[in-house]
């Protein structure tokens, strides 16, 4: 069994497992027996973001697995920007079903990147997944054009801040991170939580940093504990933030590698739970109706949108979510 953090709080403890798919080894928390739920946690996280869902997946008839995604925590950090492409992501999370259980489809569940990571394991391996959930993101197709020009058309241009340009230079946003990652977490977390009031997420002109305008609350919600920060800046402290940050950088690498996918639908059952007061639950204000969006797409999509919830779903909101989870697994 791999350790985690010694600054890990007391609670029952998941296995541990490193499992090596070929150019990478990843940290896999497990916890039960039956098939195969795995979940892919998002941006600034790691496994730990699902120790809500870990256990009561498990006692419900499943094997619950949360991978850290290369990049985080125990898993391999390759350092090129290009081992981040969702490609790879996607081949991580089937080569990870296929050790766990390789002779049956996979469940898969994600938040925030998470998201996207399961919604296109699902498109391109229909054969190993066989149902996704998604917490946050919805399910918006294979793109017509990169992200890059999107919301440079929408922000950069227009000399507005957006946080995905900030993330495109090497260097200066992993400094600014890893500067004092307490800090960092802590900002960031609480600006796009259902407890922040409006503007806690600043508008500031193209050229500003991340951090620039954001708040520390003092008091932090209850959802995220000291003790939960703690293993956190923890896992921060040691890995760093080159590899999650990279993820951001493969916008023109995922259009070129979906593009033979276009008319491809997701057909697997699917869940997706979002947040009303999640910017990426409506794609940053670009959809009212995240479901509706969806349908299209992954006809059999079951959703439902938390009120007051923001951005970290499955943290802010364990019980609903649980219980939507739950109920879900159990008529597939």
């Amino acid at each position: 069994m791999i350790a985690p953090s010694p600054r890990w709080q007391e609670r029952a403890m998941p296995d541990f497992r490193m499992i090596d798919i070929g150019d990478v080894r990843l940290r896999v928390a497990v916890e039960g027996a039956g098939p195969l739920v795995l979940m892919v946690h998002g941006f600034p996280e790691s496994w730990y973001s699902w120790r809500h869902q870990l256990g009561p997946v498990g006692r419900a008839g499943f094997t619950a697995a949360a991978i850290d995604v290369r990049g985080y925590g125990g898993s391999d950090k390759p350092r090129p920007v290009a081992a981040y492409a969702m490609e790879h992501l996607v081949a991580d999370i089937a080569a990870v079903a296929a050790v766990l259980q390789p002779e049956r489809p996979a469940i898969l569940v994600g938040h925030d990147w998470g998201a996207p990571m399961v919604w296109n394991s699902a498109l391109v391996h229909p054969e190993q997944f066989r149902a996704v959930a998604a917490l946050s993101v919805p399910y918006a197709g294979v793109p017509s054009r990169p992200f890059t020009e999107t919301f440079r058309a929408a922000f950069t241009a227009k000399g507005r801040f957006f946080y995905q340009e900030w993330f495109q230079m090497e260097g200066p946003p992993e400094a600014e991170a890893e500067r004092d990652v307490r800090d960092f977490l802590r900002k960031f977390y609480y600006a796009i939580s259902g407890d922040a009031p409006p503007g806690t997420w600043p508008e500031k002109p193209a050229g500003a940093t991340l951090l620039d305008g954001m708040i520390d609350p003092g008091t932090f919600p209850a959802w995220l504990t000291p003790a939960d920060l703690e293993y956190y800046v923890g896992e921060f402290e040691a890995s760093g933030f080159r590899g999650p940050i990279n993820r951001y950088r493969n916008h023109e690498r995922d259009f070129a590698w979906l593009q033979p996918y276009r008319e491809r639908r997701i057909e697997q059952p699917a869940l997706f739970i979002g947040g009303g007061k999640d910017p990426a639950t409506t794609l940053f204000g670009a959809v009212s109706d995240p479901v509706a969006l969806m349908k299209p797409l992954v006809p059999r999509v079951e959703g439902h949108v938390l009120e007051g919830c923001g951005h970290w779903t499955q943290q802010e909101r364990p019980a609903e979510v649980n219980r939507l989870l739950l109920d879900w697994l159990a008529r597939l």
